[in-house]
């Protein structure tokens, strides 16, 4: 690859496969183990490691927390061969990185299904520093943009998303994190007519299926993280998806966290081009355990074998890659 200061989402996408797919795998050796510390623990090391590896100077925008609350992968922290081996010779790009090592620590802990591995990356101020709060959010897929609205009643918002896939509100199903501050939107997601599918955990995951067409997902409602909201808003940018959120800070800390990142107006409702601004975006998710768009990985004497999701927004590129990591000598045996 060419050392370069200009932003390369081709020559990076692959660059940042690698980041996830060492995360995915070191996550998916404890799954089902029990033990979801632990499994972020290894994915944050796996993805530290590589990401150094990798021709940029990158901060990271959106991460493990503060400096004080995460060893590694914290708000601020530079990554990137760029900084760990500076050469007065090359010139690297400057990168916004938001990650999210192990999007489902509980879901790889107990091995259910829907586990992965995330990073995106934009071009410096690509990204919306967004401090770790809650955030209300919709999502939606490609043509339903125009009609929601995260003010306006559910049911209203159920009948323009049904309108633009030209369906009934009783086809749409809706994915809604099972927690207790939902119990309202579930009812009245019910009495539109809709159906609901209630998840543990992994708002991520579900509003990438949003976007993607045969997930029988229509839309995300609810409140979740305000990192996975940025994260899921690169995500849209690549997959024509539409969002709508408003931060949702649990106390004066967090208040006065956010006018320190500069977010002045609390009650501002951002699209997923305010979340995600930039113009070179690089999305990359690896499966950890199997799920609605990606297998998780798998493992066998010789090797193991990870299902992959690269997406890039300038190149309008998007990849399912099955990669088999060989292992062993040269008898090793490739597996399909």
């Amino acid at each position: 690859m060419q050392e370069s200061k200009e932003f390369a989402e081709k020559e990076l996408a692959l660059e940042f496969l690698r980041v996830v797919e060492a995360a995915a795998i070191a996550a998916a050796r404890t799954m089902g183990q029990g033990d979801r510390r632990f499994s972020d623990h290894v994915a944050v090391e796996a993805m530290r490691q590589v990401l150094d590896t990798v021709p940029i100077c990158g901060t990271v925008v959106i991460g493990e927390g503060e400096r004080d609350e995460a060893p590694m992968l914290y708000i601020g922290e530079k990554v990137g061969k760029g900084y760990k081996n500076p050469d007065p010779g090359l010139r690297f790009p400057e990168v916004d990185i938001a990650v999210d090592p192990l999007e489902g620590t509980n879901l790889c802990a107990t091995g259910a299904p829907n586990a992965i591995a995330v990073l995106a990356a934009a071009e410096k101020g690509g990204l919306l520093y967004a401090p770790d709060t809650y955030m209300d959010k919709i999502i939606v897929g490609p043509g339903c943009g125009d009609g929601i609205d995260l003010d306006a009643p559910v049911a209203d918002n159920l009948k323009a998303i049904a309108q633009a896939l030209d369906r009934d509100v009783d086809d749409l199903v809706v994915i809604v994190l099972d927690r207790p501050r939902h119990e309202k939107l579930i009812a009245d997601i019910r009495a539109a007519g809709a159906r609901i599918k209630l998840i543990g955990d992994g708002d991520l995951s579900a509003g990438i299926s949003a976007a993607v067409a045969g997930t029988n997902v229509h839309a995300v409602m609810g409140i979740g993280g305000a990192p996975e909201g940025v994260l899921t808003a690169a995500a849209l940018r690549c997959l024509n998806g539409h969002m709508q959120a408003r931060l949702k800070p649990r106390h004066e800390q967090e208040i006065e966290r956010m006018k320190q990142m500069g977010i002045k107006d609390l009650n501002k409702i951002y699209t997923e081009k305010e979340l995600a601004p930039g113009e070179n975006i690089v999305f990359a998710v690896c499966g950890v355990t199997a799920g609605n768009l990606l297998d998780g990985v798998r493992f066998w004497g010789d090797g193991k074998r990870t299902h992959s999701m690269i997406m890039t927004y300038q190149w309008r590129h998007i990849r399912f890659i099955d990669t088999i990591h060989l292992e062993g000598g040269p008898e090793t045996r490739v597996r399909l």
